[in-house]
């Protein structure tokens, strides 16, 4: 399989840009992100149903009371409790009466567990934290990659990271309908992180290898990154397969709260394979080549 990893960078940088410029769009346009209660702020009333319960009867509830936007999710044992996240605009004693009366009738061992309120503050301390940790975590990858191979390797896999986490936070804007930013999206977000520089660590570590081989050493970088991602190729599909394949699992048969953590988590592992394969390795080729010239460029005068 012959790989010009140069040959594809420019499409992939291209629709890169073109899913970050599209979402900015959006977002400014005020169509930005999906923002839950742990954000937004607002109440958490949670129920145990007594039994298995269908959540379109809740729905029915809320949309007869106005409520279209309310999260609602399956929790407990056998998913037989409900957690319902609504803004605190709605009428909370209104709504509780509704649900009890009506949905008493259908599930006689309805009862009322607990109300909660969540202030918009927390959001803003959940979104602080996370930046905080990424930002932790990129640093601390960039003193480990410098030191494991060299600081172009790890300035490379830095730039790598952020274009993972602009895609994703990007799809998610996109994705506005299906994904939801709760505290399960940053789990992901920092799942990814970690995720992401394992991809380009093996690669890294094959360049390294080829770039010593005495065989190899008319080859220019691009030629060398090219060979190590044919050569790690198949190792890295078929690992980013296997992965994906549980998690998709899990989307398709979890609960609300799972799907919502696991969509994100999709979306970030396939850009940070193909970021990984596709990207990294160029940007530090030309991070290279860019030394070397600057190198020469001292010399000469």
């Amino acid at each position: 399989m012959d790989i010009k990893v140069k040959s594809h960078l420019k499409p992939c940088a291209a629709l890169s840009i073109a899913i970050m410029i599209v979402a900015l769009v959006m977002t400014l346009t005020g169509h930005g992100m999906n923002l839950g209660v742990d954000f937004t702020g607002g109440t958490i009333m949670t129920y145990n149903m007594g039994e298995q319960f269908e959540t379109a009867d809740v729905e029915a509830v809320l949309a007869d009371n106005g409520i279209t936007d309310a999260q609602i999710a399956k929790t407990g044992d056998n998913d037989t409790q409900v957690q319902i996240r609504i803004s605190d605009k709605e009428n909370t004693d209104d709504l509780r009466a509704a649900l009890e009366s009506t949905l008493g009738e259908k599930y006689s061992g309805m009862e009322y567990v607990d109300i909660s309120r969540v202030g918009a503050i927390a959001g803003r301390d959940l979104i602080n934290n996370a930046i905080k940790s990424v930002s932790l975590a990129a640093v601390l990858m960039l003193i480990y990659i410098a030191i494991r191979f060299d600081f172009y390797s790890g300035l490379a896999a830095i730039i790598g990271l952020l274009h993972d986490v602009a895609i994703m936070l990007s799809a998610v804007v996109l994705l506005h309908s299906f994904i939801r930013v709760e505290t399960t999206f940053i789990a992901a977000l920092l799942t990814i992180v970690g995720y992401s520089i394992n991809n380009t660590i093996i690669i890294f570590d094959r360049i390294r290898e080829n770039s010593h081989k005495s065989t190899l050493r008319q080859l220019s970088r691009e030629d060398i990154v090219n060979l190590s991602v044919q050569e790690s190729l198949s190792r890295t599909l078929n690992t980013t397969i296997t992965t994906l394949l549980t998690i998709v699992t899990l989307y398709i048969m979890g609960v609300d709260s799972i799907k919502q953590f696991a969509l994100p988590l999709i979306i970030g592992i396939v850009a940070g394979t193909y970021s990984a394969n596709l990207i990294n390795g160029y940007v530090w080729a030309a991070l290279m080549d860019k030394r070397d010239a600057g190198k020469r460029a001292k010399a000469n005068a």
